[in-house]
């Protein structure tokens, strides 16, 4: 384990490309500290690689990453892209890669040629006519680029959801005894639901026996007969027993209407509106 070397050492500030090297040691000056030994100067044969101190502050799965993180360090408006200024900063960036590693940089190298062509298409003057026909040459770029944006942000997402093994383990517990059941309490509100659906069930499944009653209508006209005997006129309503239900009061009216037809009783009036009055057939009026 090598340990950083003393604290009044002055720091230095990365340079991307560059080697870092320690400043020339004072006397009896502590380099660094290895395997708990202080070594008071550097070694002569040390080697450190080119790569070994190259700082990346910023790393990019793609060309439209890229994009889109030059799109919004600069604030710029997703549907209105200058074509120049991107172009120019992502050409920037794809040359430092580049000399690094070609092969790293191909798909970069290739969205750099579709940018150099959009934004020629832009600068190249063109007919009214054109003009007004042509989409606009940024809205398939635009469209790749949201397209991108929403699979980032899920992707995102779905990585701050809880994983097993990395945010939480599970836990097996053993029970020797068995455990008991817990059963769920009864409230007031269960009990008095249970009743209401007994009621409503009660009410469903309930019968009702309807029975024939057997009214003659001769019999009527015997009895009414008999309350006509005296001769005298007799009030129209006062032959009809209302309390004793609507089937008599309409067996009473057919006996009445019977007695009429066979001529056995009169029906009178004085005048038009005035009470009827019903007494029996060819019998004098006292």
């Amino acid at each position: 384990m090598i340990e950083p070397a003393a604290a009044n050492d002055a720091p230095l500030e990365p340079i991307e490309g560059a080697v870092l090297l320690a400043p020339a040691a004072a006397p009896d000056a502590r380099v660094a500290t290895v395997r708990g030994e202080a070594m008071l100067e550097m070694p002569a044969d040390l080697y450190i690689p080119p790569d070994a101190l190259e700082v990346f502050l910023d790393t990019f799965e793609g060309p439209l990453d890229l994009l889109l993180y030059l799109i919004r360090k600069a604030n710029i408006d997703i549907l209105d892209i200058p074509m120049a200024r991107l172009t120019e900063q992502y050409l920037e960036y794809v040359e430092l890669m580049r000399r690094r590693n070609l092969e790293l940089a191909a798909e970069y190298l290739l969205m750099a040629a579709l940018l150099m062509e959009i934004k020629s298409r832009m600068l190249l003057p063109r007919p009214r006519a054109l003009r007004e026909d042509e989409e606009d040459p940024r809205a398939e770029l635009v469209r790749r680029l949201m397209e991108y944006e929403n699979i980032k942000l899920a992707a995102h997402k779905l990585d701050a959801l809880p994983v097993l093994g990395r945010d939480f383990l599970t836990v097996e517990v053993w029970i020797e005894q068995v455990a008991v059941q817990r059963l769920p309490q009864v409230r007031t509100e269960d009990l008095i639901g249970a009743w209401q659906s007994l009621l409503m069930h009660a009410r469903m499944t309930q019968h009702h026996k309807v029975t024939r009653e057997e009214l003659s209508v001769r019999e009527f006209m015997s009895g009414m007969l008999r309350r006509l005997h005296g001769g005298q006129f007799v009030n129209f309503t006062s032959l009809f027993e209302v309390g004793k239900g609507v089937a008599v009061v309409v067996v009473s009216f057919l006996a009445l209407l019977e007695l009429v037809r066979e001529s056995l009783i009169e029906v009178t009036q004085s005048e038009p509106y005035a009470p009827i009055y019903v007494k029996l057939a060819h019998a004098e009026s006292e």
